[in-house]
């Protein structure tokens, strides 16, 4: 007899009744800001996509000619016989970009989290001091560890400064942030994390996921929009968001990189990347440094949309970045203005309890460098249209 999975239907049950079901829509063609999802016609404004790059030629053609001359996959893990040139080719790539010694490349952004953050630290006598706002793939990371731990309030620096004074006995203190909040679209003031870092000894570890591609000179990030090349020990980040692709990013020095690759157990134990995904990724970074025309454009739809959003009264809270919350409080009235949006034919995802407050529910939308004004000015439209509605403006 199998086991009793009464429990499962239940949790599913609860999950129902609270409305906190994921029901993932279903695109049929590529994600791209005018696509096709759920048999009609919508403009994207949930995706990751903020350089447009998932469809660009140059990285599309990479991935077919390296599948074509390599094979569909690699055939091993990557510490045994799964390296390929190309997945090197892809690191250098990277490094450069960075302008760092070398990089490793993940499978994903969460597999860069829950493998290297364990092999940082030892014990209870060292501490991993954490933003109250990091992603869930950093929550995942720490708890794997059997180091002390301590949050500090989001982006308070005066809360991290406290905490870092009550543990200045610890033998390793490591600080986590996000670079880029991907629910609020806040960046953390990475200059002075990393100058409290220096006076009180800790080591600087920062997610920039979302800021890979966005932020900095050209999109090299959030350490060089701050100028702190050298000042942070693991920068980590993503293939998977506005470079288009798919995988996660360390960059740092060669000793970094050489410590990830023979203590991190999801890059150990983990199959590697097909060759054709190397290939992209590697394109991806090209086409980011020989095209810089993608990373202004999306700047310039980012700050367009937001002044106008502003302009007709929607709340777009703290974000300085291509994630543009509109403020909706509660979760009924954020999912009611995603149904809304999506009977009009635009794709902006609901994020309520338990992801935010219960009264910080909102509506996300994410720019791309793919976007047209008349795209932004059709989704405005909608948008009007709906607030008054739902009572948010």
């Amino acid at each position: 007899m199998p086991g009793d999975m009464s429990w499962m239907k239940s949790r599913y049950d609860e999950l129902s009744e609270k409305s906190l079901l994921w029901e993932p829509p279903t695109l049929e063609g590529p994600n791209q800001p005018r696509c096709q999802m759920d048999g009609k016609p919508t403009i994207m404004l949930s995706a990751n996509n903020y350089l447009n790059l998932t469809t660009h030629p140059k990285v599309v053609s990479a991935m077919q000619d390296a599948t074509a001359f390599y094979g569909a996959g690699s055939g091993s893990v990557r510490a045994i016989a799964g390296t390929m040139d190309i997945h090197l080719e892809a690191e250098k790539k990277v490094a450069e970009f960075k302008g760092v010694e070398a990089s490793l490349i993940y499978s994903a952004g969460y597999t860069v989290n829950v493998g290297l953050i364990p092999s940082l630290v030892a014990g209870p006598q060292d501490v991993i001091i954490s933003d109250s706002l990091n992603h869930g793939s950093i929550i995942d990371g720490v708890r794997l560890t059997k180091a002390s731990r301590a949050v500090y309030g989001h982006n308070d620096m005066g809360e991290l400064e406290a905490v870092l004074k009550a543990h200045e006995s610890s033998d390793r203190k490591l600080i986590i942030t996000d670079g880029v909040f991907s629910m609020d679209g806040d960046i953390a003031p990475l200059d002075e994390v990393t100058a409290l870092a220096e006076e009180y000894g800790a080591m600087v570890y920062v997610d920039d996921c979302h800021g890979e591609g966005v932020l900095g000179d050209g999109g090299a990030g959030i350490v060089d929009h701050f100028k702190l090349q050298g000042k942070v020990d693991f920068e980590t980040g993503s293939f998977s968001k506005a470079l288009g692709v798919q995988g996660g990013i360390l960059a740092g020095t060669e000793m970094t990189r050489n410590h990830a690759l023979n203590h991190s157990r999801s890059w150990l134990l983990s199959g590697s990347q097909p060759p054709g995904v190397a290939a992209a990724q590697k394109a991806a970074i090209e086409v980011l440094m020989d095209e810089p025309e993608h990373h202004a454009r999306l700047w310039e739809n980012t700050d367009y949309f937001r002044k106008e959003l502003q302009g007709l009264g929607f709340d777009t809270g703290d974000s300085v970045t291509p994630i543009i919350p509109v403020m909706c409080g509660e979760s009924s009235v954020a999912k009611a203005m995603t149904q809304e949006l999506g009977k009009l034919g635009v794709m902006a995802g609901a994020i309520v309890f338990p992801m935010v407050a219960r009264d910080k529910a909102r509506i996300r939308t994410q720019m791309s460098a793919g976007l047209t004004r008349e795209d932004l000015d059709t989704v405005l439209s909608c948008f009007e249209t709906v607030g008054p509605k739902l009572g948010l403006i």
